[in-house]
């Protein structure tokens, strides 16, 4: 690039959490108010939150619940919270922009596990992260790339233009996305956060390169809680930063993962190569890997008992006959061939093959 080109701001801006909270001995939390505080909204037919004080923090509550299944939503500039007495998780937290910019994720962390003490509400186990945006922000003043450049393992992309010219690049969907943005454009035209004008140092020219992972890769790398956060979020971004997509400069070459790398993305994976990490390429998470190998074994008997049910309605010479029917059947041949003594042996050898691998 021509022009000058230098990171003004990384971080995150948004993170989504699960957390897992029950009453503790002299529990000040009363659900039977919050309800009360709802009904009252209701029928005074008033579309406005109403304030309220919760231990040590106030917050707006809303008068209805959320899509997502939650009957009770209060939110305040650090924390969207949806909560209910019989939910599980009990609580599911967004940590807002704002405050993740000037508290840090950790330190939103410890407020919400301070307020939560503050109620009387106490963890009964670890919390989990489902989604964290990771965000680098650069001053370019020229945009000599499009979407041509990116040389990615995402399936789809695309870009978004305004009078001709290129404001966004966006990259996959679902567990895993990636925008590269005019952020200034964005906050004139929809966010309105104009704070983020004084963190910079300047109010134009800045573009967001934005991952938006969730539980899926989050996963990956074992990021499960704000402490793997803290030491896996290096290993996590390598992966996306070297491997997963890069910016590249165009040539005749057929073989566009031959082409040079930007500087913008050079500059971007030597600050992710100063991240912290444990140097983790794949956690193994067991049990997601039986849960995936108890449904294909599910998927492949499920075709057999067809078949079974075809074998016995062709010799009794009638129409299909059900599944519980099939599975009656099976019963009686596996009685047949059952052996005990080797039963044990073979299963407690096919647990060890599954711990180590095979």
């Amino acid at each position: 690039m021509n022009a000058p080109m230098h990171l003004l701001l990384s971080g995150h801006d948004t993170i989504e959490c699960a957390y897992y909270l029950a009453p503790s001995e002299g529990c000040k939390f009363d659900y039977e108010r919050l309800a009360v505080e709802k009904e009252t909204m209701r029928l005074s037919k008033s579309r406005k939150p109403t304030l309220i004080k919760l231990g040590n923090e106030e917050f707006m509550l809303a008068g209805h619940g959320t899509g997502s299944g939650y009957p009770y939503l209060i939110e305040n500039e650090a924390f969207s919270i949806q909560f209910g007495e019989f939910n599980q998780p009990s609580f599911f937290v967004t940590f807002r922009s704002l405050a993740l910019w000037h508290a840090s994720a950790q330190g939103l962390h410890d407020r919400f596990l301070a307020w939560a003490q503050s109620v009387g509400l106490q963890a009964y186990q670890p919390e989990k992260l489902s989604r964290v945006d990771f965000t680098f922000d650069y001053h370019l003043p020229i945009i000599d790339f499009d979407e041509d450049n990116f040389v990615s393992s995402f399936a789809k992309d695309n870009q978004h233009r305004k009078h001709g010219k290129v404001q966004t690049f966006r990259l996959g969907e679902g567990d895993l996305g990636l925008r590269i943005y005019n952020k200034c454009d964005e906050i004139q035209e929809s966010s309105q956060k104009t704070w983020f004008y004084e963190l910079w140092g300047m109010n134009q020219d800045v573009w967001r390169i934005e991952w938006q992972a969730r539980k899926k890769w989050l996963r990956l790398v074992g990021i499960r809680t704000f402490e793997d956060l803290k030491e896996r979020q290096g290993d996590l971004l390598r992966v996306l930063v070297n491997d997963h997509t890069t910016l590249r400069i165009k040539t005749d070459d057929s073989n566009r993962s031959r082409w040079p790398l930007h500087p913008l993305w050079q500059d971007l994976q030597a600050r992710v190569a100063q991240m912290e990490g444990l140097g983790v390429i794949r956690e193994l998470d067991m049990p997601a890997l039986l849960d995936q190998r108890m449904m294909r074994i599910t998927i492949s008997m499920y075709g057999y008992m067809k078949r079974i049910a075809a074998i016995y309605s062709l010799q009794g010479k009638t129409p299909a006959i059900s599944l519980d029917q099939a599975r009656a059947h099976l019963s009686v041949q596996l009685e047949r061939i059952h052996d005990p003594l080797t039963w044990q042996t073979d299963v407690e050898r096919r647990m060890t093959e599954m711990r180590m691998g095979e």
